[in-house]
């Protein structure tokens, strides 16, 4: 399959998705890319249940490395090292508005990673894994409900702004990273400077509002280049022991 690629405006960027060239033998690969900020997000799943499991043993993995901004480590370590804080927040950013889009009973071992392939230091990396990571699960054959998109609202001088630059999180009354789905708000986190319940509640109308020409490219992205989803069964109860 060649590449496909797929362009949307979202906030103040032209954001690229692209698949079929990179990582084939995933489930899913989408490359995101705004600007000089590039992300490659993987997804596998394996077709069958371990015996006994009764968990959902989802695995996601946000990684940083300095390779991204044109630097390698340097001195007395000359290793990359443990995660950082930032890529541990960022993997359960993620983790919490997907996780609850699998089907109910689904138990296969599935794996997310989202690698920071190049960063501007401009882009948020966390807005763009989170719509990676919907998109590659939207176009493999793994079963996912629907797709979501990522967007941090900013308020700046009484205006909501969609995704803003790094620097201007002092300047901005909200600093909130949200999650949603096409028609319903599926993650919010963030903080805010005595803003009024008019304010918070006009940013997540915003954001949501924000989030829709991501889902919709997604959307055209899986019409373009899907596969079928697998089949899947959810395991029966036995009525006595619900009961």
């Amino acid at each position: 399959m060649s590449a496909i690629k797929k362009t949307f405006t979202y906030g103040r960027h032209q954001v690229t998705l692209e698949t079929g060239e990179i990582a084939r033998q995933a489930s899913g690969a989408v490359i995101v890319n705004v600007d000089d900020t590039v992300v490659l997000v993987t997804v596998v799943a394996k077709n069958e249940v371990k015996p006994g499991q009764d968990f959902f043993p989802l695995t996601v993995d946000y990684q940083e490395k300095t390779y991204a901004v044109g630097k390698v480590p340097g001195g007395f370590i000359k290793r990359e090292g443990r995660p950082h804080e930032r890529e541990i927040l960022y993997s359960r950013m993620i983790d919490r508005p997907i996780r609850p889009l699998f089907p109910k009973g689904y138990t296969n071992k599935t794996q997310i990673i989202a690698t920071v392939v190049s960063a501007d230091q401009e882009n948020d990396t966390a807005v763009m894994a989170m719509i990676g990571a919907s998109a590659a699960l939207h176009i493999s054959d793994i079963p996912f409900m629907a797709p979501i998109a990522g967007v941090r609202v900013g308020m700046i001088d009484g205006q909501y702004v969609a995704n803003p630059h790094p620097d201007l999180e002092e300047k901005s009354k909200l600093w909130i990273f949200m999650a949603a789905s096409r028609d319903a708000i599926v993650m919010v986190e963030g903080e805010a400077e005595e803003a009024t319940d008019e304010e918070m509640i006009g940013a997540l109308q915003f954001g949501l509002r924000e989030c829709q020409p991501a889902i919709e490219l997604q959307e055209r992205l899986r019409e373009k280049c899907g596969v079928p989803k697998r089949e899947f069964v959810p395991p029966q109860i036995d009525p006595d022991f619900e009961k």
